[in-house]
C-alpha cells in the first residue's frame, strides 16, 4: 500500500515539472517545495525544488546535474555568468554559489566572467563559497566554510581555507550514483 502512495504522489508531483518528481528527495520534501514554490510564490521562477529559505537568481542560467542546487536552507545561486553542476553535486546549508562580480572601477557594473563549473560527485559543504570563473574537477570536496577563489581541476581532492587550497588528495568516489549512470 505505501509504494502504490508513492508510486502517486510521484504521479502528482511531476504534474509541477520534472524536477519535482525526483525519486532521490523524499515525497514529503518535494510536497514541501511544491507546497512554498507553486502555492506560496516563494521562489516561483526555479523550475526544481529549492528551499524556503535559498535564493536563485537568473536560474535560467543554471545547470542543475542531478540534483537540485539550493534544496539545503540559506544557499545563494547566482547564476547570471551561468552555472554548470555536474552529476552527483551535493550542497550543504548556506552555500554561496556566485557566477557575477562588481567591476572595482565602478560598483553599478558588473563583470562577464566564464560560467561556473563544478564537476561530478563534488561536496559543497556548509557555508563554503565558490566564486566567478571557478572551475572544479570531479570528486572534489570543499570544506566547511572555504572560500574558493580560483580553479582546481584536479580529481579526487579536499580544499579549505581562505582563499582555498588543496589540503588533501583522497581516492576516487565509490558511492552509487558515480557508478550507474544508467539512473540518470
Amino acid at each position: 500500500m505505501k509504494k502504490w502512495i508513492n508510486e502517486f504522489l510521484f504521479l502528482f508531483l511531476k504534474l509541477f515539472g520534472s524536477g519535482f518528481s525526483n525519486r532521490r528527495f523524499s515525497p514529503k520534501t518535494l510536497l514541501q517545495a511544491v507546497f512554498f514554490q507553486k502555492i506560496l510564490r516563494i521562489n516561483q521562477h526555479v523550475p526544481w525544488p529549492v528551499h524556503r529559505t535559498s535564493v536563485v537568481v537568473a536560474p535560467h542560467k543554471i545547470e542543475r546535474g542531478t540534483r537540485c542546487p539550493g534544496l539545503s536552507m540559506g544557499c545563494y545561486l547566482d547564476g547570471r555568468n551561468g552555472i554548470i553542476f555536474g552529476k552527483n553535486v551535493w550542497m550543504g546549508p548556506r552555500v554561496s554559489v556566485i557566477s557575477m562580480n562588481h567591476d572595482l572601477y565602478d560598483y553599478e557594473k558588473y563583470i562577464a566572467a566564464e560560467p561556473i563549473v563544478i564537476g561530478d560527485n563534488c561536496w559543497l559543504a556548509t557555508g563554503c563559497i565558490i566564486l566567478p570563473g571557478v572551475r572544479l574537477g570531479n570528486h572534489v570536496i570543499v570544506a566547511a566554510g572555504a572560500v574558493v577563489t580560483q580553479s582546481f581541476e584536479e580529481d579526487n581532492i579536499v580544499l579549505g581555507g581562505v582563499p582555498a587550497k588543496i589540503i588533501k588528495r583522497i581516492g576516487p568516489y565509490s558511492g552509487s550514483e558515480g557508478r550507474h549512470e544508467e539512473n540518470f
